[in-house]
């Protein structure tokens, strides 16, 4: 990247978007960077030295596209207007099929797929009024593979990849492009919750867990230069997860051995 650039991101208060804030911010990038608790923002915010000038901190709730519209209509006025929107914000609760209820079916879908797609729909509107422009979408590994234990979760991003890629294939031709980011496990406060949850012993079942930085890097040094439509990281367990999903069979004889290793790791990760 040369120029800086204007970014909106949500889900800041903590995780990815909180460390791609300030890897971007670091970068002399502007940035808006907002989320639905603005308290803990602003105190991440301070710890980590965001200029003010360079920075809006804001709330912004995903699930409310009029919420949208007034954050597009801030970092324009503020900024001049965006170059990339990076929808970050998500929710997981682990729970065997017969487990879940409205309020957390809701919940996965307004936040992991609603979010996303007003988000997008907002920036695509600003981004055709000024003629380019980039939006990333934060998808998951359980978008290319279905994962028992969080089957509510694994459906709302198999809906945001399908979205993410349909809108990149209108959007391109009008110099717009939507990237896909589907990652693996990754070690943010999304996990804190899955402690000694039975139905979340498939998430730690690869060797190691991601790190906020892994994704900085993907998203810094590829999806922001190459402006792909999709990436999977890692990329080889992207091509187990679509052979899964080719095979969904494969899940009966595969499961039972990922879940007894990743129930094995769990414990191990809560221990540390």
């Amino acid at each position: 990247m040369g120029e800086p650039e204007r970014f909106l991101l949500t889900g800041c208060a903590s995780g990815i978007g909180r460390h791609l804030a300030s890897r971007l911010i670091g970068r002399g990038h502007q940035v808006m960077a907002t989320d639905i608790n603005i308290e803990t923002l602003r105190l991440e915010a301070q710890r980590g030295g965001w200029p003010d000038g360079q920075v809006i901190l804001r709330r912004l709730d995903v699930r409310d596209p009029q919420d949208w519209e007034e954050a597009m209509a801030e970092v324009v006025a503020t900024f001049g207007g965006v170059d990339v929107v990076m929808n970050i914000a998500g929710y997981m609760q682990s729970e065997w099929v017969h487990q879940s209820t409205s309020e957390t079916v809701d919940r996965h879908v307004d936040i992991n797929l609603k979010g996303v797609i007003h988000g997008t729909v907002t920036a695509s509107r600003q981004m055709l009024r000024q003629g380019h422009g980039q939006i990333i979408n934060i998808a998951s590994m359980a978008g290319l593979a279905p994962i028992p234990g969080i089957a509510v979760y694994s459906a709302t991003k198999y809906a945001c990849r399908a979205y993410s890629l349909a809108a990149a294939l209108e959007l391109r031709e009008r110099n717009i492009f939507v990237t896909s980011i589907s990652p693996d496990a990754v070690d943010t406060p999304l996990l804190d919750p899955q402690e000694g949850v039975d139905a979340a012993a498939l998430l730690f079942s690869s060797r190691h867990l991601l790190t906020v930085e892994d994704i900085a890097r993907v998203v810094l040094d590829q999806a922001l230069r190459k402006r792909p439509m999709e990436v999977t990281i890692p990329r080889w367990r992207g091509w187990v997860a679509r052979l899964t999903n080719i095979f969904p069979g494969l899940g009966f004889a595969l499961a039972p051995l990922f879940r007894w290793v990743g129930a094995k790791r769990q414990a191990l990760f809560f221990k540390s």
